[in-house]
C-alpha cells in the first residue's frame, strides 16, 4: 500500500515537475521575443532612412513560346498590371494576400470597378487574415463584381485539421487569360518603392498556368449562393519547361517544396537563392549542406533585418550550420527584400509567392514558377549579381564573435521554426 501510495506521488511529483519546466521554458521565450521586439524598435527609432536600392527596369526573354518579363520594382509592376487591367475585354483575375487600403490600393480597386462597369467579369480574391488591419469599407465593391473573402476562421480550424489552417498566400493576375502577373509583391504604397521583390508577368499559352491555379482556388471556395462557378479548360499546350508548382493545403499537397528539394539534388555548380524569411526544414537544410560539400556554389540572399524580426533570429539558430558547411549568407542592407526566387546551374529558376519556411513549404496556398530555361536562368542570376552589390557577407568568423545574450536568444527562439 505504502509502495504504491509512493508511487503515486512521485508520478505527481514528476508531472507537476514537466509541467514546470513547460511553463519556464515557454516563459523564457515570450521573454526572449519581447526583448528582441523591443531592441529592433530601437534600432529603426535610430536607423537612418533609406536612400534606395539598386532595381533593374523590365527586361523580357522568350521561354518556348512565352514572353517573360521580370520586374524588380514595385512602380514598374504597378504600372504595367493597371495597364493590363485597364485594357481587360472580357475577364479579369485578382488574387491578393495583401492588399492596402493606401493611394496604390484605391487605384487597382478604382480600376476593377471601372472595369466591371464596363462589362468585364471581375473576380477578386483576398485574404481576411491578413488584411485584419485595413479598415474593412475598403473591401466593400459593387455587385458587379464578384469578390471572395478567404475566411479568417473556417470549420475546420475547430477540428484542429491542418488542411484547414493554411493562408492565401497568392499573388495572381490574369487579364483575358492573355497576360498573367505572379510573384511577390503584395499590393499597397509600402511595396511601390521600400521593398525589394520580384515578380513575372507572362504572356503565351502558360498563363493558363495561373488561370487554372485561380481557377481551382475560386471554385473550391466560393460560395454556391453568391459566387458562380468557373469553367475549367484544359491547356492548350503541354510544355514542362514553364510549369506552375501549387500548393494546396487543403488537400495536403506541396510540389514547391518538392521543387527546390529536386533543383538542390541536381546542382552541380551553383545555387543561387533570395528568400525573405530563410527557415528552411531538415530536408531543404540537408541538401544545401551536401550541395556545397560536392564544390556547388551555394549563395542566399536574405534581409539584415526584415518585417518580422523573430522570424529573422529563428532563422539565425540555422546560421553556424550553414556557415560551417560552406554555404554563403549575404545580408541585404537598408531595405526589406522580400524576394522569393531561386536560380540553378544556369538553367533553372523558379519566382513565386513560397518562402522557404513551414508556413510557405507546408502550410499556406502558394504558386511558383518554375522555368527551364538558359536565358532566363541567366537574367536571374544578373539580378542575383546586381542584388548582392547590396548586400554584406556575413562570414562564419564573425558569426562566431556574437556574444552570450544573441546566442540565448537563438536557442530559445529557434524551437519556434514549426510556426514560422
Amino acid at each position: 500500500m505504502r509502495r504504491r501510495l509512493f508511487g503515486r506521488r512521485t508520478r505527481a511529483q514528476i508531472v507537476r515537475a514537466v509541467g514546470y519546466t513547460l511553463l519556464a521554458g515557454a516563459a523564457a521565450q515570450v521573454a526572449a521575443a519581447a526583448a528582441v521586439i523591443s531592441v529592433d524598435e530601437v534600432r529603426k527609432r535610430r536607423a537612418t532612412p533609406a536612400a534606395g536600392f539598386p532595381s533593374a527596369p523590365p527586361r523580357s526573354v522568350d521561354v518556348v513560346g512565352n514572353r517573360i518579363t521580370t520586374y524588380t520594382n514595385g512602380e514598374d509592376l504597378y504600372e504595367d498590371m493597371l495597364t493590363a487591367i485597364e485594357g481587360a475585354k472580357s475577364s479579369i483575375f485578382f488574387e491578393f494576400f495583401i492588399w492596402k487600403d493606401d493611394e496604390i490600393g484605391t487605384r487597382f480597386k478604382d480600376a476593377l470597378i471601372a472595369a466591371a462597369e464596363r462589362g468585364v467579369h471581375v473576380f477578386v480574391i483576398y485574404d481576411g487574415f491578413a488584411n485584419l488591419v485595413v479598415d474593412p469599407r475598403f473591401y466593400r465593391f459593387p455587385d458587379s463584381m464578384h469578390v471572395l473573402r478567404f475566411p479568417v476562421v473556417r470549420w475546420g480550424m475547430l477540428r484542429l485539421d491542418l488542411r484547414h489552417f493554411g493562408r492565401d498566400h497568392r499573388k495572381i493576375v490574369v487579364v483575358d487569360g492573355d497576360v498573367g502577373f505572379v510573384g511577390g509583391y503584395n499590393i499597397g504604397d509600402l511595396y511601390a518603392t521600400s521593398w525589394r521583390d520580384t515578380h513575372l508577368r507572362v504572356q503565351g499559352p502558360a498563363v493558363w498556368e495561373l488561370t487554372d491555379a485561380f481557377v481551382d482556388f475560386w471554385n473550391e471556395y466560393r460560395h454556391a449562393s453568391r459566387h458562380p462557378e468557373l469553367p475549367e479548360r484544359g491547356a492548350k499546350e503541354w510544355n514542362p519547361d514553364v510549369r506552375a508548382a501549387r500548393n494546396a493545403p487543403s488537400r495536403m499537397l506541396f510540389p514547391v517544396r518538392g521543387l527546390y528539394i529536386d533543383a538542390i539534388e541536381r546542382a552541380a555548380t551553383h545555387i543561387y537563392i533570395t528568400q525573405a524569411y530563410f527557415i528552411p526544414d531538415n530536408e531543404i537544410l540537408t541538401g544545401l549542406l551536401k550541395a556545397a560539400r560536392r564544390g556547388v556554389d551555394v549563395r542566399v540572399i536574405v534581409p539584415e533585418y526584415s518585417n518580422h524580426i523573430i522570424a529573422d533570429w529563428v532563422s539565425r539558430g540555422y546560421y553556424s550550420e550553414l556557415l560551417a558547411g560552406g554555404v554563403t549568407i549575404w545580408l541585404y542592407r537598408d531595405a526589406m527584400v522580400h524576394a522569393k526566387t531561386a536560380t540553378v546551374d544556369g538553367m533553372w529558376s523558379t519566382v513565386g509567392t513560397a518562402n522557404i519556411d513551414r508556413l510557405s513549404m507546408i502550410g499556406n496556398y502558394e504558386v511558383n514558377l518554375a522555368l527551364y530555361s538558359d536565358d532566363m536562368a541567366a537574367k536571374m542570376q544578373d539580378i542575383f549579381e546586381m542584388d548582392l552589390g547590396n548586400c554584406r557577407q556575413l562570414t562564419l568568423e564573425e558569426w562566431e564573435q556574437r556574444g552570450r545574450l544573441p546566442r540565448i536568444a537563438e536557442a530559445l527562439l529557434n524551437p519556434l521554426h514549426p510556426l514560422m
